[in-house]
C-alpha cells in the first residue's frame, strides 16, 4: 500500500502500497514539509480506500450514517492485552532517568534505551530519540493545571515524530499547549531512532522510476529485480534490527517512554499510520490508555491485499473529487467533465510510458511511475490541486518537471539527490506487520482486474506495488486482527469522508472494534482532519483533550 502521507508532508512507498503516511496538515507548515512526512506505504500495510462512491469497488461501501462501522473479517483475531505488571526483566528499562537537553532552536531532546527484542531483553538494546515542546502556561493557567505529556505521531510508518513536533508544536491550540508538554518519539527504525537504511540516493532515483504497471515479461522482471534490490539493500545495511521494527514493538516502546515521563496514562494524538500505532498501544495497555485521538484511522482487521485494494479505491475517490473541481477552473488541462478528465489522464500516462518526458532536473526524465506518484501526491491535500493542474498542463505540453517535483516530494527527495529514512522504515514496518499478499508476479497479474474495477486510474499500479513484501528478507510477525481495548477510556476516532489514503470505512471499522470508540466524522477532502481549522472538529478534539469529554459517537463536522 501507499504510505500514509501526512498533510504536513505527503509521501509514497511501494510495498504494496503500504500504510499511508498519515500526517495531518496543520497551519503554518510548508507544502514541502507536508509532502515529505506523509507517505503511502507500498504494499505491505493495509492501505485503503473505503469510499463514498461506487468507485470503491473492492471495499465495503460506506453506510449512509456515520456511526455504522464496517464489520471485521471473520479471520481477524483480537489483539490481547499484555499483563498489567511490568516483567522484572524489563524493569531496568522502565527505571531509566531521562536527561533532557536544549536542542533545535527552543526544544528539548533526549534519548533512552529499549530492548531490541522484548521477549529476549538480554539480546541487546536500541537507542530511541524523543523531543519535547514544554507546556506554555497562559495568563489564566499555571503549572497546577498541567495535564502531563501529549505524545504526537504523524504517521508513515516512517514519519519522524521529532520533526513533526518541531514543525507543528507552535500551531497547536494555545489552550492545549498551555496544559501539555508536546512530545515526539521517533519510532524504532525511524529518523533519529536507530534508523533503517536501504539504498543510496542514486539507486533510489532508479527505484522510483521503475515501471509499476508492467506491460510485458521484461518489465515484470525489472519490477521484481527492483523489489529484490530494495529488500537486499535493507538486509545488508540494517542487519538484525530489520526483524524488530514491528508496530507491536513500537507500541511497547511508547509505554516505556510513558513511564519515564512520569505519566500514569498515555495521552496521544496519532495521524494515519499513527492511528494504527495508537490503537495497538490501547489494545496492549488498555488500563494505561488516557486521552487518545486517532485521526485518519487504519483498519487493523484487513489483510494487505484487501487494504491495498481499498486504498486504491480511496485514491480513485479523491481523483474524482479533483476532476470535478478541475472542471470548474479555466486552466483545467483535462477537459470539462469527470469522464474527459479520466480519459485524458489515462492517455497522458500511456504517452509518458511510451516516451518519458524531459524535465528541468538534468538528465532525469519523468517516467510513468513518477507521473502516477506525482498525481497521487496531490490527492493528499486539496491545496495541492492548483499545482497539479499546472503540472498536468505542462506534461501535456511535453515538460515533466512539475510532476517530477511532486513525485520527489512524495519520496522526500532532497535537492542534492539524497533521500530520508522515511521510505526505508515504511517498507520495513509494513512488511513485518502483515504477510505479503503475493508469492510471485503471477499472483499480482491475477489480482489486476479486481484492482482496476476498484480504481480505473490507479488500480493496476497498486496491484503490482503489492509485490514488494514478497521478497522481504524477514518473515512477517503480525497478522490481521481486531482491537477491542476493553476497559480503556473513550478513544476518539476521526474519519474524513473522502480521505484518499485512509478511507472513511476504516475509521468506521476501527471505531466499531474499540469498546470505547467514538467516531467523529469530517465531511471533506484530504488526508486527516484535526488541525485544518474546522471549528466544529478542532473544537470537539480540543475539548476532549482538555476536559476529557469525548464527543458523542457519530458527531459530524465539515461541509
Amino acid at each position: 500500500m501507499r504510505a500514509d502521507r501526512r498533510q504536513d508532508a505527503p509521501a509514497r512507498t511501494r510495498a504494496g502500497r503500504g500504510r499511508g503516511l498519515g500526517l495531518g496538515l496543520r497551519g503554518g507548515t510548508t507544502v514541502a514539509a507536508v509532502l515529505a512526512v506523509a507517505l503511502l506505504a507500498g504494499g505491505c500495510s493495509p492501505g485503503g480506500a473505503g469510499t463514498d462512491t461506487a468507485a470503491s469497488g473492492g471495499g465495503p461501501p460506506s453506510p449512509t450514517t456515520p456511526s455504522g462501522p464496517a464489520s471485521a473479517p471473520p479471520a481477524a483475531t483480537p489483539l490481547e492485552a499484555l499483563p498489567a505488571t511490568v516483567p522484572s526483566a524489563l524493569a531496568p528499562y522502565y527505571g531509566q532517568a531521562l536527561a533532557w537537553q536544549p536542542c533545535d532552536d527552543g526544544y528539548e531532546c533526549t534519548t533512552f534505551r529499549v530492548p531490541l527484542d522484548y521477549e529476549h531483553p538480554a539480546d541487546g538494546d536500541l537507542t530511541l530519540a524523543a523531543v519535547r515542546a514544554p507546556s506554555v502556561p497562559t495568563g489564566s493557567s499555571g503549572s497546577a493545571d498541567r495535564l502531563g505529556s501529549l505524545l504526537l505521531n504523524p504517521g508513515g510508518p516512517g514519519g519522524s515524530a521529532v520533526e513533526y513536533v518541531e514543525g507543528a508544536a507552535r500551531t497547536y491550540d494555545a489552550a492545549v499547549r498551555a496544559r501539555y508538554d508536546l512530545v515526539g518519539l521517533d519510532p524504532r527504525g525511524v529518523g533519529r531512532s536507530s534508523p533503517v537504511s536501504c539504498l543510496s540516493g542514486e539507486r533510489m532515483d532508479a527505484y522510483t522510476a521503475v515501471d509499476i504497471s508492467p506491460d510485458d515479461p521484461a518489465e515484470v522482471d525489472a519490477l521484481v529485480a527492483a523489489a529484490k534490490e530494495f529488500a537486499e539493500g535493507c538486509r545488508r545495511r540494517t542487519g538484525d534490527r530489520l526483524g524488530h521494527l514491528s508496530t507491536v514493538e513500537a507500541a511497547r516502546d511508547l509505554d516505556v517512554l510513558r513511564a519515564l515521563l512520569g505519566d500514569e496514562r498515555l495521552n496521544y494524538v496519532g495521524k494515519s499510520y499513527g492511528t494504527f500505532l495508537g490503537a495497538t498501544y490501547a489494545g496492549l495497555f488498555p488500563g494505561r490508555t488516557g486521552r487518545m485521538v486517532l485521526d485518519g484511522a487504519m483498519d487493523p482487521s484487513l489483510d494487505s491485499l484487501a487494504g491495498n485494494r481499498t486504498q486504491a479505491g480511496g485514491f480513485e475517490t479523491a481523483w474524482t473529487a479533483f476532476a470535478r473541481d478541475c472542471a470548474t477552473h479555466a486552466d483545467c488541462p483535462l477537459g470539462r467533465t469527470e469522464q474527459q478528465a479520466g480519459e485524458q489522464l489515462t492517455e497522458l500516462f500511456a504517452a509518458i510510458d511510451a516516451r518519458p518526458l524531459p524535465t528541468g532536473d538534468g538528465a532525469r526524465r519523468l517516467s510513468e511511475a513518477q507521473a502516477t506518484t506525482g498525481v497521487i501526491q496531490a490527492m493528499y491535500a486539496d491545496f495541492l490541486w492548483p499545482r497539479l493542474r499546472t503540472a498536468l498542463a505542462d506534461a501535456r505540453a511535453g515538460d515533466g518537471t512539475g510532476l517530477l517535483r511532486l513525485s520527489d516530494t512524495y519520496y522526500g527527495r532532497e535537492e542534492d539527490g539524497s533521500y530520508p529514512n522515511l521510505m526505508f522504515a515504511n517498507m520495513a514496518v509494513n512488511c513485518l506487520d502483515l504477510p505479503a499478499p503475493f508469492t510471485g508476479p503471477e499472483d499480482a497479474a491475477r489480482a489486476v482486474p479486481e484492482f482496476e474495477r476498484t480504481s480505473p486510474r490507479f488500480g493496476r499500479d497498486m496491484a503490482w506495488m503489492a509485490l514488494t513484501c514478497t521478497y522481504w528478507p524477514v518473515r512477517a510477525t503480525g497478522v490481521p486482527h481486531t482491537v477491542r481495548a476493553a476497559g480503556a477510556a473513550p478513544i476518539v476516532v476521526v474519519g474524513t469522508t473522502r480521505d484518499p489514503a485512509t478511507p472513511y470505512s476504516w475509521a468506521q471499522s476501527l471505531a466499531g472494534q474499540l469498546e470505547s470508540g467514538r467516531l467523529l466524522t469530517y465531511d471533506g477532502d484530504g488526508h486527516t482532519a484535526y488541525g485544518r481549522h474546522d471549528a466544529c472538529l478542532d473544537g470537539a478534539v480540543n475539548h476532549y483533550l482538555l476536559a476529557g469529554e469525548a464527543p458523542e459517537n457519530g458527531k459530524r463536522c465539515g461541509s
